[in-house]
């Protein structure tokens, strides 16, 4: 029985002697005793737990009062006998304290369309916020504290690209409204796209515990690090199913930076091009070793890509070293350079491999909006219309390469509205004829045709639609 017991260990120290040296050189390392097991995160929870808030949004609306309220007929016999009324809505979430001088970091959606914001600290201390910068496509927000204390507990921003699958986190917030709450799991993932409706697809996939109220607050590394904004779950039922997502700390540094520096707004580099995933038809059409990176479909004129010597068919499958996996990677990668760099892009070139330098500067406007309201008699009256340009085309969440006229605004009850134009629509062609400028648009109204055949583009989708 000895002679057993002693091979089994004479075995099992010839398996583990080989993996010494590799574990050694390697700072993360998987438990193997029953005292490594019961390891507590409590420190790493009270050096940084100060630093999460509970974030407490009001805004008004306006309810109406009767069902019939806003009924021409109803009105006609009743009038204004049921007036509206203003009501509260409360939202809940959480926040991080990134620097001493009270400047938080949120999501979005916590605070967007808020008339009060408030914040409360872990050690039951309730401020008033202002918010400083905020942004929808990426859903995340900056607040400030009102007050004069320059000594808020901070978590720290770590590098949210040292991140590996596996690691472990944790995940802080107030879900549910319960109070500051601590939940633990690893990373599951990393780069996560089609995740929410915004256009921003790179995300953090943990199984920490999520829930409602947890956006904003933090995901943390064990170095008691900030690497992540919790933002969005996955989930039918609206509780955890251990799939939860965060915005990597990277971008937050940039956006931070950007509120630091007083922008009004928050500007992603402008690349002058179109991008679609790598199928794995399209990387075995060319010859790809791997089904990763982001495919060249179009380039502007004139354009950063296009002078950088990008053209259709090349696939972009790293920027400054780092993999690109998607366009939505791409994106981000060229988000966190900032406007004003240099990046360095890995290109596969007909199964070549080569590399181009690409300067990132904001969307331009290559052409004067020339904004005009559309009068007389036509399927347009009513429409407010500009000449569309890069920068126009940002910020009205429109792809940055579309060219043309588009529609700005709609007047209630005029013509446009009632025909079922739309804000964001891009006038191609009336009668035949393509609509390059206000100005032709113009042209075309005042001649009243008497017959209109127009098409347009919505969401990337032609509309052709005849009016008489």
């Amino acid at each position: 029985m000895l002679g057993l017991k002693a091979a089994v260990a004479a075995v099992s120290l010839c398996l583990v002697l080989p993996l010494a040296p590799a574990m050694a050189q390697d700072a993360k390392q998987v438990p193997t005793s029953n005292a490594e097991m019961q390891l507590s995160f409590s420190p790493l929870v009270k050096a940084t737990h100060g630093a999460v808030v509970n974030v407490y949004a009001e805004r008004l609306v306006q309810r109406r009062a009767s069902p019939f309220a806003g009924d021409p007929f109803f009105e006609q016999f009743f009038g204004q006998r049921f007036p509206n009324r203003t009501e509260k809505q409360s939202s809940l979430g959480s926040g991080v304290i990134v620097e001493s001088n009270g400047t938080i970091v949120t999501n979005n959606h916590v605070v967007d369309g808020a008339d009060d914001i408030k914040v409360a600290l872990s050690d039951g201390r309730e401020y008033p916020c202002e918010v400083v910068l905020k942004d929808d496509r990426l859903d995340l927000a900056v607040l400030k504290i009102k007050s004069d204390d320059q000594n808020f507990p901070v978590l720290k921003i770590g590098d949210s690209d040292s991140a590996e699958v596996g690691d472990l986190v944790l995940a802080i917030g107030n879900p549910f409204g319960v109070g500051q709450t601590v939940t633990s799991g690893i990373v599951s993932g990393l780069a996560r796209n089609q995740v929410t409706d915004g256009d921003f697809g790179f995300f953090i996939q943990t199984d920490a515990s999520i829930n409602p109220g947890n956006s904003g607050g933090a995901l943390m590394n064990m170095k008691g690090e900030l690497i992540g904004i919790n933002t969005a779950i996955f989930s039918r039922g609206g509780g955890s199913n251990g799939i939860g997502f965060a915005i990597p700390a990277n971008l937050v540094k940039v956006f931070l930076a950007a509120a630091d520096s007083g922008a009004a707004g928050f500007e992603r580099p402008y690349v002058g091009a179109s991008f679609e995933p790598v199928t794995s038809d399209v990387a075995e059409a060319l010859g790809l070793k791997h089904v990763l990176g982001a495919l060249v479909v179009k380039t502007v004129p004139g354009g950063p890509a296009e002078k950088a010597g990008l053209k259709p068919g090349q696939v972009i499958v790293a920027v400054n070293g780092v993999t690109v996996e998607h366009p939505d990677a791409l994106g981000y990668r060229l988000t966190t350079a900032g406007v004003g760099q240099t990046v360095k892009l890995d290109v596969i070139d007909n199964g070549k491999d080569r590399t181009v330098e690409m300067a990132l500067n904001g969307a331009p406007e290559t052409v004067k909006p020339d904004e005009r309201v559309i009068a007389g008699r036509s399927p347009f009256t009513g429409a407010h219309v500009a000449n569309l340009s890069p920068k126009l085309a940002y910020s009205m969440h429109l792809p940055t390469e579309d060219t043309g006229v588009v529609v700005t605004d709609l007047d209630d009850g005029t013509p446009a509205q009632r025909l079922g134009f739309a804000k964001g629509d891009i006038i191609v062609a009336v009668n035949g004829g393509n609509v390059g400028s206000t100005a032709d648009l113009q042209a075309i109204v005042e001649s009243e045709p008497g017959f209109w055949r127009v098409e347009i583009e919505r969401d990337g989708k032609r509309i052709r639609q005849i009016f008489r």
